[in-house]
């Protein structure tokens, strides 16, 4: 499904999608995309959005489809190209983010990808880890609900998160990578395993995304940012999850 509601460049990449074998339904705005959803969930493999659209924004629409409990791919299309904005569609469940104008190869590429990870994924499990690279990458050993280290409790059915008994508020995507970490403690975990498991994006993708998303976790998590005892980093390797400092030493 495409979202657009510049008519000339919806009907552009839906003729050069059909190009490619695809079949494709084209819709202008967010309301229209959530009803298709909604009637139709299954046929649909991944979904072109754009974030500006009439009457809803492409956040939202997205935020909709994940909160419904849809893991289908979502590549955003945004003439926004600042950093935040990049986040806060990472935030709400897009798996890539594609700034216009954009190169058509390009897309085509990234739809590639995408409808490659949703067969090779099937249904999105409940801790939202796919497997999504030809290479291999060891998935979650246990899956982990709810979680206490140090001042930090986490359970992740509610959603809700406490440092020193006081709530705190993450995002989805904060929490799906904390959960990664959380089911796979002591493990190095490299940057391009986070991207395929966490992100849902082949692990070759040149991307700001972990190095701020850890930092995120570190201001929650850890008793001090400069010095911290529960989300290691290992140079040129990834990161390691401690949960018990005190055995480290």
């Amino acid at each position: 499904m495409v979202v657009e509601d510049e008519q000339h460049l919806g009907i552009g990449i839906k003729y050069n999608l059909e190009a490619e074998g695809y079949r494709v339904s084209l819709v202008e705005d967010g309301p229209a995309a959530l009803k298709l959803v909604d009637v139709a969930p299954h046929s649909i493999d991944l979904i072109v959005l754009d974030l500006m659209l009439p009457g809803m924004s492409g956040y939202t629409v997205c935020q909709k489809i994940r909160e419904a409990g849809l893991g289908l791919p979502v590549l955003m299309l945004s003439a926004r190209t600042l950093p935040e904005d990049r986040t806060r569609g990472f935030d709400v469940g897009a798996n890539q983010y594609m700034s216009k104008p954009f190169e058509l190869d390009e897309l085509l590429s990234r739809v590639k990808n995408l409808l490659q990870i949703s067969r090779h994924a099937g249904p999105a499990p409940a801790n939202g880890s796919n497997p999504t690279d030809s290479k291999p990458v060891a998935a979650s050993s246990q899956a982990v609900d709810f979680i206490e280290f140090g001042k930090v409790s986490v359970d992740f059915r509610t959603h809700q998160v406490r440092v020193d008994d006081k709530p705190v508020r993450m995002t989805p995507k904060e929490l799906r990578l904390l959960r990664y970490f959380v089911e796979n403690p002591e493990r190095v975990i490299s940057r391009a395993e986070l991207l395929v498991q966490v992100w849902e994006v082949p692990g070759n993708v040149q991307t700001r995304a972990v190095d701020q998303f850890i930092a995120r976790l570190r201001k929650v998590i850890e008793p001090s940012t400069a010095e911290p005892v529960h989300l290691l980093t290992l140079r040129d390797a990834g990161y390691r999850f401690v949960i018990d400092p005190e055995k480290e030493k």
